[in-house]
């Protein structure tokens, strides 16, 4: 790729010829419109416009349309195919918040297109020293919760809602007194007069710091911040004040510039949720695919990734579960790599460390169990000792049954999630 454009994959279908369809695109998304204007002349085409660099038909028959709106096909016939598309930089400058205007416009509404997703982003050097990227990433999450080499190990505070916050500190006690490593908020629970932030924090970093004082080891919570940017300035405050180490947003909720914003003044490590992901991601000819919007993100300040889980309770595969997380871990710039802990959620417990150490290949990751550890048959401290022993276990090349012969908990767990 040279080094003054932007690059972007896309998987589109049409109902017309594929090279007219992405050569459709590429105006629409730069000089030109639906009509020839004056001043569009050969010579601001060559300096501004979108090129398409690479088309490969993949389908010439396709079942579409995949969605609704599109022209007719004159021949019955929808067309599918991989397309490339290339901008200069100079037309945009490196700007997060109009890379996406561009890359991920006003094409997904156009009829010459039945069906598009954007499935991959390669942006040139300018934005990596635009943009902070994460400031602790794996190294410095992995320094702040006192967890040097092995997988970390998580929770949700379930229920999602309805503890007080003292309610969800005796919680988060009994988790810290089994050797947690890793908490997190619901995305549901923010600042709510049942559960106020301040009251939350407070209830819940006095429990940390004591086992912290009693036991070397500072668990790391994870304080849903997310609101409007001068809430989560204050939320953000009161942490750091609080001595917090972790803070969390929600990235569809708080938007692009929310977290650029977040990231250019926070202190503290910030786990990203990928909530509301499926209105961007479950139709296959629509939206993004993770590998592209992951990268915004990561370039923007985020340090956790959320990656979903296998065997999880939501439409996506492992295979896509899988992938997610090894992008997380891919540099984006060779001057800036932004490598980001992906966290594995969603139905996750002692059943699922073989395969998601096998496919990931690290123990650079979080695993937050919710239900995993929560809904243990002996209790949430048994629960996170089982996780760890099947980590323990999966790293060292012992199966689990194996395993879970001389450690109960983790044979309790195995018999739970079979």
């Amino acid at each position: 790729m040279s080094g003054d454009r932007i690059e972007a994959d896309y998987l589109l279908e049409t109902p017309i010829d594929p090279r007219i369809a992405a050569e459709i695109i590429a105006g629409e998304q730069s000089s030109g419109t639906f009509v020839p204007v004056p001043g569009e002349t050969p010579e601001l085409k060559a300096r501004s416009a979108a090129r398409v660099i690479r088309l490969d038909i993949l389908d010439e028959d396709a079942a579409g349309p995949a969605l609704p709106g599109a022209s007719p096909a004159a021949d019955g016939r929808f067309r599918r195919a991989l397309v490339t598309l290339s901008w200069p930089l100079e037309t945009l400058g490196p700007s997060l918040p109009n890379l996406v205007a561009t890359v991920a416009g006003n094409l997904f509404e156009l009829k010459a297109v039945s069906g598009l997703r954007l499935l991959d982003i390669r942006m040139p050097s300018a934005f990596a020293a635009a943009y902070r990227g994460p400031q602790f990433g794996i190294a410095g999450t992995r320094r702040l919760a006192g967890v040097d080499k092995r997988a970390m190990i998580g929770t949700i505070v379930k229920p999602s809602v309805g503890f007080s916050a003292e309610e969800t500190a005796s919680l988060v006690r009994k988790l810290c007194e089994a050797g947690i490593d890793f908490i997190k908020d619901d995305e549901l629970q923010a600042d709510g007069p049942a559960c106020p932030f301040a009251d939350r924090v407070k209830a819940v970093m006095r429990v940390i710091e004591a086992e912290a004082d009693r036991t070397g080891k500072k668990t790391m919570y994870a304080f849903n911040l997310t609101g409007d940017l001068d809430q989560m300035r204050r939320r953000h405050d009161h942490l750091v004040e609080s001595g917090a180490t972790c803070l969390m947003a929600s990235l569809n909720s708080v938007g692009l510039v929310g977290m650029i914003e977040l990231a250019r003044f926070s202190t503290l490590p910030i786990h990203a949720h990928r909530n509301g992901w499926g209105y961007l991601a479950r139709h296959p000819m629509l939206g993004w695919s993770y590998v592209a919007w992951q990268k915004i993100w990561r370039l923007a300040g985020a340090d956790h990734m959320h990656v979903n889980g296998l065997q999880n309770k939501f439409f996506e595969s492992d295979a896509s579960v899988m992938d997610s997380a090894r992008t997380c871990l891919t540099p984006l710039f060779p001057e800036k790599p932004c490598i980001v802990m992906p966290v594995f959620s969603s139905g996750q417990s002692a059943r699922q460390a073989p395969a998601t150490y096998a496919g990931l290949g690290s123990t650079d990751l979080i695993v937050t169990a919710g239900g995993g550890i929560m809904g243990h048959p002996d209790g949430p401290a048994a629960g996170v000792t089982a996780l760890k022993e099947a980590w323990a276990a999966t790293v060292a090349g012992i199966s689990l049954e194996e395993h879970a012969r001389a450690h109960p908990e983790l044979g309790r767990a195995l018999e739970v999630a079979a």
